[in-house]
């Protein structure tokens, strides 16, 4: 059994984030969450965080490293939809979704990267979507902030790969959540009919990406996109 380390989870209190703090904890890692509503995981340490607030970022990783130590494995999976369609989208369904999206999950890369630095080690994990990769009608804000991520973690991997520090990204595609569930059948239907698998994903798979990216195992992935979403978006 290897030492059990200090993760921290953004958003880790349902759907994706919960069933990835629940797959560190089932390994005996020290696992914290952040959430705006709602309860941590059992065996969780839960820590209120606004993404859009610098000051509330750097609060949230000081309780954390108090709690259970600097930060090792950060899993950036915290984000926000306002779809519709672009000719319709506000300035504020834009700013709202690229600045939690893409500069929350800067604000939790910058604080995360000063502890991993002097640990000269860590992991880095953000949470992206087959959407960034293959795009969406209605969802151009979401979209560009999820392919974002992808040039920030590949950015990051470069810069801090001299530390052994790996930074990647996980592209789900549709997944078993409450969001999902509210969808009308023929929606889902239409939807699983372009799946080479024919359905959707449940949020343990997508766990189980992250935490194997965590892994001793993949140690030497790094800037890597690895996508969990039943073949949709292959060739991105």
């Amino acid at each position: 059994m290897t030492e059990p380390r200090s993760v921290l989870v953004t958003g880790g209190n349902r759907g994706i984030g919960r069933a990835i703090a629940e797959a560190f904890l089932a390994q005996g890692d020290k696992v914290a969450v952040t959430m705006r509503s709602g309860d941590a995981p059992d065996g969780a340490f839960g820590v209120a965080c606004e993404l859009t607030d610098p000051a509330s970022v750097d609060a949230a990783f000081a309780a954390v490293e108090e709690h259970q130590g600097p930060v090792e494995v950060l899993v950036a999976n915290a984000g926000i939809t306002r779809d519709t369609l672009l000719l319709r989208m506000s300035e504020e369904d834009w700013s709202e979704v690229v600045e939690t999206n893409l500069t929350g999950s800067y604000r939790l890369v910058k604080r995360a990267a000063k502890g991993m630095l002097r640990l000269r080690r860590g992991r880095i994990v953000l949470v992206s979507s087959v959407v960034g990769l293959l795009g969406s009608p209605g969802q151009v804000n979401y979209a560009a902030s999820k392919a974002g991520l992808v040039g920030m973690a590949r950015s990051v991997a470069r810069e801090l790969g001299s530390r052994s520090i790996t930074a990647n990204v996980v592209a789900p595609g549709y997944v078993e959540t409450d969001m999902t569930a509210a969808l009308p059948e023929e929606q889902k239907s239409a939807y699983q009919a372009q799946i080479p698998l024919q359905r959707f994903a449940a949020a343990d798979e997508v766990a189980a990406a992250v935490t194997w990216l965590a892994s001793d195992g993949a140690g030497y992935v790094t800037g890597a996109v690895i996508p969990v979403d039943g073949g949709l978006g292959m060739g991105h």
